[in-house]
């Protein structure tokens, strides 16, 4: 089960990726399904090793806006990934968007392996 959940989680980040590429404009991917892997891969990384850090300095937002605080938390982890993966551009409202959809996502998963 340890590693079954991070591969997991990095699969259904790349699918999320193509979806959200194909339905919401200005999310703009290229590359193969395996540099789309790739970008799902540090996106799990940058929410392993940011998420914490992000969620304590945002912690007061989170908890005066009830939890809509997190969307700032996702926001600024896929603005990092954007900066770092060249094949990914995410522009102007899209950002807004695709950190709801990776949020729900990713709460969906982890509320699956929630013990």
């Amino acid at each position: 089960m340890f590693i079954i959940k991070p591969i997991l989680i990095i699969i259904v980040n790349a699918l999320v990726f193509i979806g959200m590429a194909k339905f919401i404009p200005g999310f703009n991917l290229s590359g193969s399904y395996i540099q789309i892997a790739i970008i799902a891969l540090v996106f799990t990384i940058l929410n392993f090793l940011l998420k914490p850090i992000l969620k304590l300095l945002f912690g007061p937002i989170i908890i005066f806006t009830l939890g809509l605080g997190l969307v700032a938390v996702h926001i600024a982890i896929l603005y990092i990934l954007d900066i770092l993966v060249d094949t990914l551009t995410i522009q102007g409202m899209a950002l807004i968007y695709s950190a709801l959809i990776i949020g729900f996502v990713n709460f969906l998963i982890h509320l699956m392996f929630k013990k």
